[in-house]
C-alpha cells in the first residue's frame, strides 16, 4: 500500500541519468513530482515518460522538478534518456530503497505510482491509477497550474 497524503516523504540521496546525486531534501521548499515506473523502455513506461516529456516546459515554468524512479540502473537510464529526448532526470534506485520507503515495491521492479511531494515535504497527493500517455497533463489539471 502505498504512502498516504499527509504523510511525510521519505528523504533519499541516490545517482541519477547522469551520475549526480539527488536528494530529496535539496528541494525543501518545492513542490516535487516523483513518478515510481518499473522498467525503462517497455510499452507503458515509455508512454509515461514521453508524457512528462511532452508537458515538461509546463512544469519548469511553474518551478516544479520531475523525477521518474525504477530500479534500472544507469547505463539503462542513459540508453531510455537518448532514446526518447527525456529532458529530466530518472533516478537509478538500483538496490530498491526508495522503491520501499515509497511502499511501492513490486517484488523487484517499482510499481507505478506517482507522488506529488508538497513544498512541506509532505505528500500531498498519491496517483495509483494511471493513464499512461496522459498522465502528466493529468497532473498539471489536477495541480491547476
Amino acid at each position: 500500500m502505498p504512502l498516504n497524503v499527509g504523510d511525510t516523504a521519505p528523504d533519499f540521496t541516490v545517482k541519477d541519468t547522469n551520475g549526480n546525486t539527488v536528494k530529496l531534501s535539496d528541494y525543501a521548499g518545492q513542490t516535487v513530482v516523483l513518478y515510481f515506473y518499473p522498467k525503462d523502455d517497455t510499452p507503458g513506461c515509455t508512454k509515461e515518460a514521453c508524457s512528462f516529456r511532452d508537458n515538461y516546459a509546463q512544469y519548469t515554468s511553474k518551478g516544479i522538478p520531475v523525477f521518474g524512479v525504477s530500479m534500472d540502473d544507469e547505463a539503462s537510464h542513459q540508453r531510455f534518456t537518448e532514446k526518447y529526448s527525456l529532458p529530466f532526470p530518472l533516478l537509478a534506485d538500483i538496490n530498491g530503497g526508495i522503491t520501499k520507503a515509497y511502499d511501492v515495491d513490486g517484488g523487484g521492479y517499482s510499481k507505478r505510482v506517482t507522488y506529488i511531494v508538497g513544498a512541506d515535504g509532505k505528500i500531498a497527493q498519491v496517483y495509483t491509477t494511471i493513464q499512461t500517455d496522459s498522465h502528466a497533463a493529468d497532473i498539471l489539471q489536477q495541480l491547476a497550474v
